[in-house]
């Protein structure tokens, strides 16, 4: 998968060039403002050359013509795509040299800048690594973007045909899994080239059942007819490309999980990190230990209140996991603590809610397998007619060699409930990204500006605007899920330079953030292959965050209110944090003077 606009555009992937006409998010703002009408038309020539090389991308966001349609994952064909969006970006650059308007103009850099990044990324990959390109967790995304609760059902027959494509038995067409083990073919007779590391191949080939077994679910779920033959045979051939897999990529697979040092820099970057690993590890060394501070006299008061013999803030939270929620309850617990929270957002004049509800559910195995942590789905950001995001909560984490499902209880007791919600829901990101949807912003600032800083520091600064307003074992494990995160940022680039062994980072997790063992796992994979660096983002984009309000509380003084500066900064979309305090201090700061 490319990582252009990480999980907005997850993939870029196919063949020519027809126009999206896209009209961006469905806000009513965003139809009245010129600007966006301007900068939206030279955004959607870009995405016209994406969506057809990547049409499940297409489907994802909403539009239906691609849904019959599937990429094809050769190097040739990505060479051909790379051809085409660097004619389009050539024409931008053009056209921004001449363009009047400041905010269009932003937008195409904006532009330029992400494919800056994305070609150096590929062209790295192309130049040094096999890929991993698991072929059951693509074709289970190509897939569930269709079979959906949220998509319109006259849509979900599609899957079927994308299942025959997929599979090879619709004429024309090949196995997928034949091209991907050509691509990879292709990348190992290059000399010098990196293997994935051996527990990424273990740990995800072992996983694979459940995305094969999750694919039949959603076809029955939804009684669609015709994909038992295709399916059956689809089957077969992802079974026969791990087994492809095992004897011929993970016999020369790395022992050592660790990137070379120039694909961990270009990770960083892709996340929006701009300090040196060093740095961030350092900055998240002293805050851990201030959050730690911060815990003790909390979890003592936790103590005597509730007796127990120990007011070590790690006992503490262990005593507090123990009252877990359990089966059906567990559903309406998290929906009656949102209620609490979006009146405690009322009251203290936080942010501005919308009118609609929020959606949270439980994650199905294979999207666990697929996102193994409580995470947000976002709405298609492009042809939205209706849909919002989902905060989904995974309960275990699939096992990789059949045996017991490692299970999580960090999740599911009361006081955990406060922060994960705010989080992951209200105020954080089903606010962030249905905000654009409803709103509206450019498709530039919505889908190209993404990276992981912008989002995940909205997400955990949303954790610190609740904080005040919990009760005390709230607070408790507000400050245990921000300790985590300073715990990332420098477990990650340490992991990654060696500094510290798994063993070690484990030790950290389990012993003094309490996390559970599958808890644990879930971050060590993310560390060392899922996602090297983009742990770091959590704390850099809170502290980035943080930093801007305390500038902006500065220069406003008593005319300061925070309701106005959130719903600013929401207006924004997912800008990076220098261009957010650009806006903050160009069009906010001096309307409120």
């Amino acid at each position: 998968m490319r990582r252009l606009t990480a999980a907005v555009l997850a993939s870029v992937i196919g063949f020519s060039a027809p126009c999206v006409a896209a009209t961006g998010t469905t806000g009513a703002g965003a139809a009245e403002k010129p600007w966006v009408k301007q900068s939206n038309i030279y955004t959607n020539r870009l995405l016209g050359v994406q969506f057809a090389h990547s049409p499940e991308e297409g489907s994802e966001e909403g539009l239906a013509r691609y849904d019959r349609l599937i990429s094809d994952p050769s190097i040739a064909d990505q060479l051909v795509e790379r051809k085409e969006l660097a004619i389009v970006l050539a024409r931008l650059r053009t056209v921004q040299a001449r363009e009047q308007d400041e905010n269009v103009r932003e937008d195409l850099e904006i532009i330029h800048k992400a494919f800056n990044l994305q070609f150096r990324q590929d062209d790295f990959d192309l130049a040094h690594k096999v890929p991993f390109m698991n072929a059951s967790a693509e074709v289970f995304q190509g897939l569930r973007v269709l079979l959906d609760d949220q998509v319109v059902a006259n849509r979900r027959p599609a899957a079927v045909v994308r299942l025959r494509k997929y599979a090879g038995t619709e004429p024309g067409f090949k196995p997928f899994t034949a091209a991907l083990k050509q691509r990879d073919l292709e990348q190992m007779a290059k000399a010098g080239v990196i293997y994935p590391s051996k527990d990424e191949l273990l740990t995800e080939l072992g996983r694979n059942s459940n995305y094969v077994t999750g694919i039949a679910a959603l076809f029955k779920k939804y009684k669609l007819t015709g994909w038992e033959t295709p399916y059956a045979k689809l089957e077969q051939e992802l079974a026969d490309y791990d087994a492809w897999v095992r004897a011929n990529i993970l016999p020369k697979a790395r022992t050592d999980f660790r990137l070379p040092s120039e694909e961990y820099a270009l990770d960083l970057e892709s996340y929006g990190i701009d300090l040196p690993p060093a740095k961030i590890a350092a900055m998240a060394h002293a805050s851990f230990d201030e959050i730690q501070a911060q815990m003790a006299p909390l979890a003592a008061r936790i103590a005597t209140a509730r007796g127990y013999p120990s007011s070590n803030y790690r006992d503490v939270i262990a005593a507090l996991k123990k009252q877990q929620i359990t089966g059906a309850a567990i559903l309406p617990f998290y929906e009656n603590r949102l209620r609490q929270i979006e009146r405690l957002i009322v009251e203290h004049r936080i942010v501005t809610l919308p009118n609609r509800p929020a959606i949270i559910r439980l994650a199905t195995a294979a999207e666990t397998a697929q996102e193994p942590a409580p995470h947000m789905v976002p709405p298609p950001l492009l042809h939205n007619t209706g849909q919002r995001g989902e905060f989904v909560l995974p309960l275990n984490i699939p096992s990789a060699t059949g045996g017991k499902e490692d299970k999580y209880d960090d999740f599911t007791f009361d006081a955990v409930a406060w922060t994960l919600t705010a989080h992951e829901a209200r105020p954080g990101h089903e606010l962030q990204f249905d905000s654009m949807v409803e709103h509206g912003v450019s498709l530039a600032r919505a889908l190209y500006a993404f990276n992981s800083t912008n989002a995940e520091g909205w997400g955990l600064y949303s954790e610190w605007l609740m904080q005040p307003y919990e009760p005390i074992e709230g607070q408790l494990i507000t400050l245990q899920l921000r300790l985590l995160r300073a715990a990332r940022a420098f477990l990650d680039p340490e992991l990654q330079s060696g500094k510290i062994t798994p063993a070690e980072a484990y030790q950290v997790l389990e012993k003094d953030v309490v996390l559970s063992h599958a808890f644990a796992k879930e971050e060590i994979e993310r560390f060392t292959y899922r996602g090297p660096g983009q742990a770091n983002s959590y704390f850099y984009g809170y502290t980035r965050l943080m930093a801007l309000r305390k500038e902006t509380e500065a220069k406003l003084g008593s005319k300061f209110k925070q309701k106005k500066f959130h719903d600013f900064i929401l207006s924004q979309g997912l800008l990076p944090p220098d261009l957010m305090r650009q806006a903050v201090l160009r069009d906010f700061v001096p309307t409120q003077l």
